[in-house]
């Protein structure tokens, strides 16, 4: 395999994106553990991360981006590299990020072509082995946080009930649809900040769950559905999806905050709401869209704005992690260190790409000039690509 000895860090082109790869913490366990890292200039800004910080923990600070690049044995980042990135990159690296790599095939194509081993974010399995460097479950949480905090921003009164000379005031009504990592998190801090909070998921196996963070479970009969082998819910028929909207229709016309969390990963985002569900919410309730970026769950949400339907206000947020970028970037530094080190041979200083290991297979996507990953093949051979 080589020595891989230097990791390269640039910064996030991505307009919306605050978040980091590496913060320093991690930089400080790395080098340690015998790598050479560079990380561009400011790449922290937005974090809260400075240049000194990283240079303090062992980093060597770059202004040459392309050289930066070219160097690196291994280039850790945050979003999906674009086309000329990857032209620029060495060949044989190991690049690892998000990479959306059901829908990036040029992409993908791209860095099959350069000899890139690319890791995808998004594909670690959702097992037991893999938890600590599952990127999607770390940043949903608090996606989950986020959302509420958002909705509690924008909405007209208080989320708790308070009692004072004055009269009383009712708790606000919160429904989260969606039950997952995101959902079950922006049901807690609904919660503990004092909302009355109703929830609802096509899978009848996380009302446990639901009720376990302080929600009430709203029971919607669907007839037969589940979860998929991975844990994900699956995709529902278009009888089935609307008898859930008839269901939730009228529990949204008595709720204040409504939070959408449903995803298809690789597919567009299931439509649950639908303008009549929209209108039949009060003026200046706040409906939270948290799959905008794919579709989204709401009809009339639009990625990184706040529409008006009716005087409901429809949050669409595409980078919820980024809004609270200094601890999101310390869980993703995190899984990614812990990718590393899962890897990482010490003895003889290589990265162990084990094509036989399961948590390798779910997330190499390119490797020795040729897309490697089954699932992405399968789905090109479906497509005919």
């Amino acid at each position: 395999m080589g020595l891989f000895m230097q990791i390269a860090v640039p910064s996030e082109t991505h307009g919306l994106e605050k978040r980091v790869a590496l913060i320093p913490d991690s930089v400080k366990k790395l080098t340690k553990a015998g790598f050479d890292i560079q990380v561009e200039k400011g790449l922290g800004d937005h974090a809260g991360f400075q240049d000194a910080q990283y240079e303090e923990a062992g980093a060597k600070v770059v202004e040459d981006r392309a050289a930066l690049m070219a160097a690196g044995d291994i280039v850790l980042r945050v979003r999906k590299p674009t086309l000329e990135d990857i032209d620029g990159l060495k060949k044989g690296c190991i690049h690892i990020s998000y990479l959306d790599p059901y829908n990036e095939h040029e992409l993908v194509d791209a860095m099959a072509a350069k000899g890139v081993s690319a890791i995808s974010m998004e594909m670690i399995p959702r097992t037991t082995r893999a938890q600590k460097m599952d990127a999607l479950s770390s940043q949903a949480n608090l996606a989950g946080y986020v959302m509420v905090m958002l909705a509690a921003k924008q909405l007209d009164r208080i989320l708790p009930m308070m009692m004072t000379p004055a009269g009383t005031l009712s708790p606000s009504r919160v429904f989260v649809i969606g039950a997952g990592v995101a959902g079950l998190q922006a049901i807690a801090t609904a919660k503990r900040l004092g909302a009355k909070v109703e929830a609802f998921d096509t899978r009848p196996v996380v009302a446990e769950q639901v009720q376990s963070v302080g929600a009430k479970f709203v029971h919607i009969d669907l007839g037969e559905t589940g979860q998929t082998e991975g844990g994900y819910a699956k995709e529902l028929t278009a009888e089935q999806l609307e008898m859930q909207r008839l269901g939730m229709k009228d529990i949204i016309s008595q709720s204040d905050i409504v939070i959408t969390t449903a995803q298809l990963f690789g597919r567009p985002a299931p439509r649950i709401i639908t303008r009549d569900m929209v209108e039949a919410m009060k003026p200046g309730g706040i409906i939270v869209d948290m799959a905008v970026d794919s579709g989204g769950n709401v009809e009339g949400s639009v990625p990184d704005q706040v529409t008006d339907i009716n005087g409901v206000s429809i949050i669409g947020n595409s980078n919820l992690p980024s809004e609270v970028p200094r601890d999101a970037s310390q869980m993703y530094s995190s899984n990614l260190f812990n990718l590393i080190s899962e890897y990482w041979q010490e003895e003889d200083k290589h990265f162990d790409l084990n094509l036989e290991d399961d948590i390798i297979q779910g997330c190499l996507i390119t490797h020795d000039g040729a897309v490697v990953n089954e699932a992405i093949k399968n789905i090109r051979s479906q497509a005919g690509g």
